[in-house]
């Protein structure tokens, strides 16, 4: 069975009205261009499932998946309200990371983040991803550093579709 593209379509541009956001809007909250969001929202057929919709999905506070369930003729999976930290858990900050990690986060352009959901791989953790670009990178090598991450994210999101999962939860 095939993706029902124009289902997807329907339900990112509810999802988006919902939250009163423009096509702009959505594509600034999730990172990604306008172009992105009105090929989603124009429901043709694509040949490959698009690297974008995990960041679309976050910007439309859905679940990490709901787009495959649209796909699939089920519906988004709203992300549970966030719940306030415990008041002697210290604040999630920058200084809080090892410093290696600090030193990381300063140097170079900020091309990208996405938070990965482990639960298909048999775990209630999340993997925090940030990719950084060189310092002194060119706008060519900036292109190439996305270009490789779009296919890196693409091996760690189709993970959980592979034969090896228990193998790799083990």
């Amino acid at each position: 069975m095939g993706r029902d593209w124009a289902r997807l379509a329907e339900a990112v541009e509810a999802a988006r009205i919902e939250l009163g956001m423009t096509q702009v809007d959505l594509a600034q909250a999730a990172g990604v261009s306008e172009g992105t969001i009105q090929n989603l929202e124009s429901g043709k057929d694509r040949p490959r499932f698009p690297t974008s919709l995990p960041r679309v999905e976050r910007a439309l506070k859905w679940a990490p998946g709901s787009g495959d369930a649209v796909f699939s003729g089920g519906d988004p999976i709203p992300l549970p309200p966030e719940e306030p930290a415990p008041e002697d858990v210290a604040p999630s900050d920058v200084q809080s990371l090892p410093l290696r990690i600090q030193q990381e986060l300063a140097d170079g352009p900020l091309l990208d983040t996405t938070v990965l959901d482990l639960t298909p791989l048999g775990s209630d953790a999340r993997m925090i991803v940030v990719v950084k670009g060189k310092p002194d990178a060119t706008p060519e090598q900036i292109r190439r550093d996305l270009l490789a991450w779009a296919k890196a994210q693409h091996l760690l999101q189709n993970l959980s579709d592979s034969d090896d999962t228990t193998e790799i939860a083990n």
